[in-house]
């Protein structure tokens, strides 16, 4: 392990124990891999899609979206609706549509409205040639808010066919996300024109969302699901500690704000418990936060020791972590990355069996703009 990462573990095991937080050690890197850069000179991207012909869409949060091919990106496709640019808001998620190579409808996530009025919003779209065209807004949060921050918006088709969008609580309204009756704080499940799937768990409850798949979020930043098993993977940012992976489960609470591993980031408590009756325990847990993004399920034949395993980003400390899954349980860690010293924004499972890795900006410069990268990372050659 080299000196700088035994200083970074040996760093956060003392803000831990000062703080009265649990912390297990992490590995620094044990997997041999090689990095290649895909992509740079990208202005905060966020996600990426990959197209049956080869090439990638990648989304830029100040509101482009673009075409990747052999290392070059496009000029900005035309139609993508102006999101609202603000802090954390902006152009968000880009997914395929499951019969994209008959259809192709793409679907965009974004912030919508004015700095006193927004929410996440849901398009689809037909990509042609020309650009985008039957741009169709199929949902949008309900209700606004006047805070540019928590706003979810990560997005996957399940297996059968419907969509799951996040949510996030707005920050000032953590409340809200113990309530049925809004959108703020969780998981939307839709069919795939925006109409809300009959057997969704809350449909046909008195003054409850009906597009409301599990609830009690705080501020999810990844969304993924296994191939194989279905399994529903979400990352989640805590406040200050109580970072989550969690496994979805259609109507479950998973707690926010009512239970946390984290402290409000003044130090005192959000709430004194840590767990209660009828609300989900995560899978994983991180705390102190490394402020969680992206999420990905590895099931490809480049790495066949990873089969299963899940791999999330980390904003504050970079890096992507590697968590081994073993039978539907959490395991053993290794941090990979994190030498390149970039805000780790998303992970994707490649159709080559690689991973692609989403670099918005690095950690000593967060706001310079023009600088995010993608890398992607294969065995090393032997």
């Amino acid at each position: 392990m080299s000196s700088l990462s035994q200083n970074f573990l040996k760093s956060v095991a003392t803000i831990a124990m000062v703080a009265g937080l649990s912390f297990a050690p992490l590995s620094a890197q044990a997997t041999d891999v090689e990095v290649t850069v895909v992509a740079e000179g990208l202005d905060f991207p966020w996600s990426l899609a990959f197209l049956p012909d080869g090439r990638m869409l990648v989304t830029e949060r100040s509101g482009q979206l673009r075409y990747l091919e052999d290392g070059t990106l496009s000029d900005p496709i035309a139609g993508v609706p102006e999101p609202f640019v603000r802090s954390q808001g902006g152009l968000f998620d880009v997914v395929l549509h499951p019969n994209f190579s008959e259809n192709q409808l793409i679907y965009l996530s974004y912030a919508d409205g004015t700095r006193k009025a927004n929410a996440t919003t849901v398009v689809r779209a037909r990509l042609t040639d020309v650009g985008l065209e039957e741009v169709t807004q199929i949902f949008q949060v309900d209700r606004k808010k006047d805070t540019p921050v928590h706003y979810g918006g990560r997005m996957v088709f399940l297996l059968d066919g419907t969509l799951l969008l996040t949510t996030g609580d707005g920050f000032q309204y953590r409340e809200e996300a113990q309530n049925l009756s809004n959108h703020l704080g969780s998981t939307i499940r839709l069919n795939d024109d925006g109409s809300v799937p009959a057997d969704n768990p809350f449909v046909g409850q008195a003054g409850a969302k009906p597009e409301i798949f599990t609830y009690g979020h705080r501020s999810p930043q990844g969304l993924t699901i296994d191939p194989e098993t279905g399994t529903i993977y979400q990352t989640e940012h805590g406040p200050m500690g109580g970072d989550e992976v969690n496994i979805l489960q259609a109507g479950h609470n998973y707690g926010w704000p009512v239970i946390t591993f984290g402290l409000d980031y003044d130090g005192s408590q959000v709430t004194p418990y840590k767990e209660m009756e009828g609300m989900e325990q995560p899978f994983v847990d991180w705390t102190p936060s490394i402020a969680t993004s992206g999420i990905a399920v590895y099931r490809g034949d480049l790495f066949p020791e990873w089969d299963g395993d899940i791999f999330a980003g980390s904003l504050k400390f970079g890096g992507v972590y590697h968590v081994d899954v073993e039978d539907g349980v959490a395991g053993e860690e290794e941090i990979l990355l994190e030498d390149l010293g970039y805000r780790m924004r998303d992970v994707r499972m490649g159709p080559d069996g690689a991973l692609y890795v989403i670099g918005e900006a690095t950690i000593a410069d967060r706001y310079k703009s023009n600088s995010g990268k993608i890398w992607r990372i294969t065995p090393q050659a032997e």
